[in-house]
């Protein structure tokens, strides 16, 4: 996601030992990656100062994150956004199940990690590589709505409606994060993510 982390269930089975450790480890170098930025800027955080920070081979970094880039956008909770919207009533619109997980999430990020969600913002609109990274993903999380949106309309997941209605979306909220870093992060984000939804329910007024 690109506004912030989607909220984990509250009745989430707690996850084994192997589990926890590896989420410890992406945890720690997400940690080491977000403080060298901080300290030292994007281009000068290497894999190999990250591993160094976060007391783990270059190796390892790269079994967890691909690419430099994939440690900025990725968080912990992108797997569960499907379960999320899952978990709404079947016959609510999708745009409002969306509007509900993604309001959540904006409210839960930026009271558990404010300074972390307005930085990997930052990175979104001011370094190309991590924009570019981040255009690229979205594929996934727009199959991710593809799916839940043609279990809600009977209709199939490859559908050019379905395609377009996802990935529109997509790009909305993405322009939404978008404006909100771009404006020194001073609006209230929330109130960002409902202005979109408002707009793709009820169309473009104009001026």
């Amino acid at each position: 996601m690109t506004a912030a982390s989607a909220p984990a269930p509250a009745s989430a089975p707690r996850p084994g030992l192997r589990e926890r450790k590896k989420l410890k480890t992406r945890l720690a170098i997400r940690a080491a990656t977000y403080g060298l930025i901080r300290e030292q800027g994007y281009e000068a955080t290497t894999v190999e100062r990250i591993a160094e920070a976060a007391e783990v081979s270059p190796s390892t970094v790269l079994r967890y994150f691909p690419t430099k880039e994939d440690i900025v956008l990725t968080d912990e909770y992108d797997p569960l956004l499907e379960s999320e919207l899952r978990a709404r009533p079947a016959d609510e619109p999708i745009v409002e199940s969306l509007r509900h997980v993604l309001r959540r999430a904006v409210s839960l990020g930026l009271a558990e990690e404010p300074e972390v969600t307005r930085l990997r913002t930052k990175l979104m609109t001011e370094v190309p590589a991590v924009r570019s990274r981040m255009l690229e993903s979205m594929s996934v999380t727009g199959a991710v709505l593809c799916r839940v949106i043609a279990e809600r309309t009977g209709r199939d997941a490859g559908d050019l409606e379905v395609r377009v209605f996802s990935m529109g979306l997509i790009g909305a909220l993405t322009e939404t994060t978008a404006y909100w870093a771009e404006h020194d992060h001073e609006d209230d984000l929330s109130a960002l993510v409902d202005r979109t939804f408002a707009m793709l329910t009820s169309g473009f007024a104009g001026p």
